[in-house]
C-alpha cells in the first residue's frame, strides 16, 4: 500500500511511473507540456539544436511571445523571429502569433492547453500559475526547458508540501490578491523555499478559478516550487467546453504528511499593499494612504483576467484618474481584450483617462509600456516589486489588487475604493 501523499507527491509519482514518492527523492518524470517565451525560448532553442534530435512532441511545446511583444526594438524582433522560425520548422502546434497571443500564464489555462493533473515546466518563474487548476507546474531555466523540448522528460527533487488553510469569510473589499500577499507577509519570501504550497479551506473553496490562478501565480514569491488547488465543481465548471483533453484529478490523502500547516483566519485578510522592495513587506491599505503614486498598472499574469478588468472598471466607472497619475490597463489575452470591448469596459477605461494596451507583460519586468523614471512610484497588480523592477533603481513599486490600484489612480495616492465615495 502506497504511503499517504500530498497533491504534489501524487502528480510526480504518476509521471515518474511510481506507486509513491517521498520528499527529497530524485525522480525522472514524463512531461505533459514545456513552455517558453520570447526571452527564454531562444536559449532553449539553441539547446534543442545542440542535442540534434528535434523536438519530442510538437503538440506539447508552447511558445508565447509576450514579454517584449509586439517587438519594442530590433533585439526583441530578432528574439521573436528565432522563436517563430523554430515553430514553423518543427510544426509547433501551440505557437501564438501576434493578434492571437497573450500573457502566457493567462493564455494557456484560458485556451485549455493545460489541464488538471498535468506536469508542466516553463522557462519562466511564474509557470506555477497552473496549480490554480490542479496541475503541478514550475519554472525552470532555459537549458532545462530545451532538454524538455527535446526529450519530454525532466528530473525533479520531490518537494515537501506546506498546507495553507484559509477558513471563514473574507472582509468586504478583500480578495485573492490579498490572501496571497497576506500569506507572503506572514511566512516571508523564503518561507516556502523549494516547497509545494497546497491551498484549502472554506475561503479558498469560495474563490473563482481566476482568483485561484492569482494565488498560485505568486507561490514563487514565497519561494515555492508550486502552488496547488484541488479540482472541485467550481473548477470543473470553468473547464467545461474549454478543452478537449482529458484530465486527472489528484486530491491529497487525509493523512498526508506536511512540512507545515499554516492556518489563516479569513477575517484577518484585509485589503493590503506590498511596499518596496519585497512582496513580503505587506501593510494594510488603511496604513498606506499617505503614499502618493505617479503610475498605476492593472494587468499581468497575476491580475489581467476579465474578473480583474471588471473589478478595476467598477471603481473607475464615472470617475477620472488623477491628473498626476498615468494609469495603464493591460488585458492579459486577446479574449480578455474583446470581452472588455463587448462589456463596455473599454469605454470606462478610456473615459477615465487610462491607456489601454494590447496584451503584454511589458511594464511588469521593466520591459516597456510603462517604465518608471528616477524616484517615481507605481502601484501595480503585478507580482514583484524588487529594486529597479519597473525602471530606475530609485523608483518604487507597490503591489495591490485591481480595485485598490484603480482607486489609487483616481485618488493620486494609495487608497481603498470606499475612500472615493
Amino acid at each position: 500500500m502506497a504511503r499517504p501523499m500530498t497533491m504534489a507527491e501524487k502528480i510526480l509519482a504518476a509521471h515518474a511511473g511510481l506507486d509513491e514518492v517521498s520528499p527529497g527523492q530524485l525522480v525522472e518524470c514524463e512531461l505533459d507540456l514545456v513552455l517558453a517565451n520570447d526571452i527564454t525560448a531562444p536559449i532553449a532553442i539553441d539547446v534543442v539544436n545542440e542535442i540534434g534530435a528535434g523536438v519530442w512532441d510538437a503538440g506539447r511545446i508552447c511558445l508565447v511571445p509576450d514579454h517584449y511583444a509586439p517587438n519594442k526594438d530590433i533585439k526583441s524582433a530578432e528574439q521573436t523571429k528565432k522563436m517563430r522560425d523554430f515553430a514553423r520548422e518543427h510544426a509547433i502546434t501551440h505557437y501564438w502569433e501576434q493578434g492571437c497571443a497573450g500573457v502566457e500564464h493567462a493564455l494557456l489555462p484560458e485556451q485549455g492547453v493545460v489541464v488538471p493533473g498535468d506536469l508542466v515546466i516553463g522557462a519562466d518563474s511564474h509557470t506555477c500559475t497552473y496549480g490554480g487548476i490542479g496541475a503541478f507546474s514550475t519554472g525552470v531555466g532555459s537549458t532545462d526547458a530545451g532538454v524538455g523540448m527535446a526529450s519530454g522528460r525532466a528530473w525533479f527533487k520531490v518537494p515537501e508540501t506546506i498546507r495553507v488553510e484559509v477558513e471563514g469569510e473574507l472582509p468586504a473589499g478583500a480578495g485573492a490578491k490579498d490572501i496571497i500577499l497576506h500569506l507572503i507577509g506572514k511566512i516571508g519570501v523564503d518561507g516556502a523555499l523549494y516547497c509545494a504550497l497546497e491551498f484549502g479551506g472554506s475561503a479558498i473553496e469560495s474563490l473563482s478559478v481566476e482568483g485561484r490562478l492569482t494565488i498560485a501565480n505568486m507561490a514563487i514569491e514565497a519561494g515555492g516550487k508550486a502552488g496547488l488547488f484541488e479540482v472541485d465543481d467550481v473548477c470543473r465548471s470553468w473547464l467545461e467546453g474549454r478543452t478537449e483533453r482529458e484530465w486527472v484529478e489528484y486530491h491529497p490523502d487525509e493523512d498526508a504528511k506536511y512540512a507545515q500547516v499554516v492556518r489563516i483566519d479569513a477575517a484577518d485578510v484585509v485589503p493590503c499593499v506590498s511596499w518596496p522592495h519585497l512582496p513580503s513587506n505587506t501593510h494594510p491599505v488603511t496604513e498606506s494612504r499617505h503614499i502618493e503614486v505617479d503610475q498605476a498598472v492593472i494587468g499581468s499574469c497575476t491580475n489581467g483576467r476579465i474578473e480583474d478588468m471588471r473589478a478595476a472598471a467598477e471603481v473607475l466607472r464615472g470617475r477620472r484618474i488623477s491628473e498626476r497619475v498615468r494609469c495603464i490597463i493591460l488585458p492579459a489575452t486577446q479574449k480578455v481584450w474583446l470581452d472588455c470591448v463587448h462589456e463596455g469596459l473599454m469605454d470606462v477605461f478610456v473615459e477615465a483617462g487610462c491607456v489601454v494596451s494590447t496584451p503584454t507583460c511589458g511594464p511588469c519586468l521593466g520591459g516597456y509600456m510603462g517604465i518608471l523614471a528616477a524616484g517615481e512610484r507605481c502601484i501595480s497588480t503585478t507580482n514583484r516589486n524588487f529594486v529597479g523592477r519597473m525602471g530606475d533603481t530609485t523608483s518604487e513599486v507597490y503591489l495591490a489588487s485591481p480595485a485598490v490600484a484603480a482607486a489609487s489612480a483616481v485618488a493620486g495616492h494609495i487608497a481603498l475604493p470606499s475612500d472615493l465615495d
